[in-house]
């Protein structure tokens, strides 16, 4: 009779400790997924913005190209069509997402001292109020723009992963060439730029649904919402017994 006694006493005192660890338990969880659902949405905002950056930054590349080549005169369909060895490698790379997304970081700042040389070789080429030379130096803001959104998206993904500083060394470029190179040559590097930016778009909506997503619940002890834990009152049958 006393043991039933102490028992009744041991389960009236418990109870109301485990109401109190289930709903503590409950909002712990659901904390947990509207700060995940918060991130969430943070990251969806930051990847459209920088999608939307990128789709801008291509379609400038088009109509760069087209300016392009009605500067160059006669013939600059088929200058546009010979390759040139010294243009950047544009293959995104890496099996994770933050090794892809440094890799598209580096690709994009590898292309700056090419265009650099490009708009130096068309000064010498073009006159002083060519289209050609203003939409170069006009598109430098977009390109410097959409490199600076994919390493703020990658730090706010991944913060403790640094962004490695883009290479210091010296970055290989062609000899001095003739003018038939030169035009070669720039083509090659805006056509080479624009098919990078292309791959940086569909890549970009790869990784929506590979880095902006809720995490799914890893803890088996922790509850779903809105449902008691049984954890402790199975303890008690135990207990009872």
């Amino acid at each position: 009779m006393n043991g039933h006694v102490k028992s009744m006493r041991f389960q009236q005192f418990m109870e109301p400790a485990t109401t109190l660890l289930s709903l503590l338990l409950v909002m712990a969880v659901d904390s947990s997924r509207a700060a995940a659902a918060n991130r969430n949405q943070q990251c969806v905002n930051s990847l459209q913005r920088t999608l939307k950056l990128a789709r801008l930054v291509q379609k400038e590349s088009v109509d760069l190209i087209r300016t392009y080549k009605a500067s160059q005169g006669v013939k600059a369909e088929l200058l546009c069509e010979a390759s040139f060895k010294y243009i950047p490698n544009i293959n995104i790379s890496g099996l994770e997402s933050w090794e892809r997304l440094l890799s598209i970081y580096a690709h994009l700042w590898d292309f700056f001292p090419h265009f650099k040389r490009v708009y130096e070789q068309q000064v010498d080429l073009q006159p002083p109020a060519s289209p050609l030379l203003a939409e170069l130096s006009r598109s430098g803001g977009g390109r410097r723009n959409l490199a600076s959104l994919i390493s703020s998206f990658y730090q706010s993904l991944f913060p403790n992963l640094p962004v490695p500083e883009p290479a210091g060394g010296p970055t290989a470029l062609p000899s001095p060439q003739n003018v038939f190179h030169q035009k070669v040559y720039g083509c090659e590097v805006l056509r080479t730029y624009k098919d990078l930016v292309s791959n940086v778009c569909r890549e970009l909506k790869t990784l929506k649904s590979k880095v902006c997503q809720r995490r799914k619940r890893v803890n088996p002890l922790l509850p779903e919402a809105g449902r008691t834990p049984r954890v402790m009152n199975n303890r008690m049958t135990d207990f009872e017994r």
